[in-house]
C-alpha cells in the first residue's frame, strides 16, 4: 500500500508572536514494514533556522526557530508512505506472556527498539494497581501473548467510549480510566500503562489512520486526525506487533505511523514556545489518500 499523507496545522494569533521555538516529529517512520518515498515539511513564516536529528526512539525531527513577527503560523507535513505490514498471523497466539515478560526484562541491549526502553513508568503511563488488575483479567497464567493482548484491544474497544470532549491532552490515564471515556490517547495510555503494570514492554505511536471502511463496516475513529496506538513487544520471534484499542484491532496496513516513544510526549507532531501574548486558535486537517493498493496485504488485523 503507497499512501499520501497531508498534515496541515495552523496556528492563529490575537496578538503577534515575535518569536517561536518548534520541535516538528512529522515525518514518518522507516522501519522493515514502512519505507518513505518522499517527505517534505514547509513553514510559513519561514524560518530562521532549521535543524534535523534523529531522537532516541528513532523518531525524525525537526526543529525550527521563528523570529518574524506573525498572527498566523502555518506547518503543512507531506508525504509518500510505502506500508507493507502484513501483521500478525491470526494462527499464532505467540508465547506465554510470562516468558515473553522474562525475555523483555533480560534483554542486554539499549538500542532504538529493544524492549529495555519501554518497561517502566512514565508520568503519563504510571504504574497504578487499578490499571494493572485491568490487564490480568485478559492475560491469565499460561496465556499466548498475542492472545491476550487482542482480548485487552477488544476489551477497551468494548468498554470505553469514544468522547472528544472527555478529556485533554493533559488528562491522566486513570482519569479516563475510571470515566471509561475519551480518545485514542487516552486509550493508548490507558493501555500502555497496564501491560507494564504486568511487567511487558509496551510503547506508544503517534500516526495516521485510513478512513474508509469495508463494505457494511463502520467508519473507523480517528478519522482524519492524527492516531495513536499501542506497540508491544512479543518476544524474539515476533518482536513488536501493533494493537490499536480505540478500533479494537490488531494493526495492519491501514495505520502509517510517524514516531514511537514512551508515551504521548515523547511522540508529540507538535511542541515548542513562543513569545507573545493573548490567545491562540488550533486547526489541524489531515488527509490520507491511497493511490496504490496490494490486493495481497491486510488492510487491518483482526483475530475471527
Amino acid at each position: 500500500m503507497i499512501y499520501e499523507v497531508r498534515h496541515l496545522t495552523t496556528y492563529r494569533y490575537n496578538a503577534p508572536v515575535t518569536y517561536a521555538r518548534c520541535t516538528l516529529r512529522l515525518t514518518p517512520r522507516e522501519t522493515q514494514d514502512q519505507t518513505v518515498l518522499e517527505s517534505a515539511i514547509s513553514i510559513l513564516p519561514r524560518p530562521s533556522s532549521t535543524r534535523r536529528r534523529i531522537g532516541p526512539f528513532g523518531e525524525k525531527i525537526t526543529a525550527v526557530s521563528i523570529e518574524t513577527p506573525h498572527r498566523e503560523l502555518k506547518i503543512e507535513a507531506t508525504s509518500r508512505v510505502q506500508v507493507k505490514r502484513m501483521g500478525a498471523d491470526l494462527t499464532v497466539r505467540g508465547a506465554p506472556w510470562e516468558s515473553v515478560r522474562e525475555a523483555a526484562v533480560a534483554c542486554a541491549t539499549l538500542e532504538v527498539g529493544s524492549p529495555a526502553h519501554f518497561l517502566y513508568p512514565t508520568t503519563q503511563t504510571p504504574i497504578l494497581e487499578p490499571l494493572t488488575a485491568y490487564a490480568q483479567r485478559a492475560f491469565t497464567p499460561g496465556r499466548p501473548i498475542i492472545e491476550a493482548a487482542f482480548d485487552l484491544t477488544k476489551t477497551i474497544q468494548r468498554e470505553f467510549e469514544y468522547d472528544p470532549k472527555a478529556t485533554a491532552v493533559s488528562t491522566p490515564a486513570i482519569e479516563a480510566f475510571e470515566s471509561r471515556r475519551g480518545v485514542c490517547q487516552d486509550f493508548t495510555h490507558i493501555m500502555v500503562s497496564a501491560l507494564r503494570g504486568i511487567g511487558l514492554s509496551a510503547g506508544y505511536v503517534s500516526g495516521y489512520l485510513r478512513t474508509v471502511p469495508p463494505p457494511g463496516k463502520p467508519r473507523l475513529e480517528g478519522a482524519d486526525a492524527t492516531h495513536a496506538w499501542v506497540y508491544l513487544w512479543c518476544g524474539d520471534g515476533l518482536g513488536w506487533v501493533g494493537f490499536d484499542p480505540t478500533n479494537g484491532l490488531i494493526v495492519a496496513n491501514d495505520h502509517i505511523e510517524l514516531a514511537l516513544g514512551r508515551d504521548y510526549s515523547d511522540v508529540a507532531p507538535i511542541d515548542g514556545v513562543i513569545l507573545g501574548s493573548g490567545e491562540q486558535n488550533l486547526s489541524v486537517a489531515v488527509d490520507v489518500a491511497p493511490i496504490l493498493e496490494d490486493a495481497e496485504a491486510p488492510r487491518t488485523g483482526s483475530f475471527l
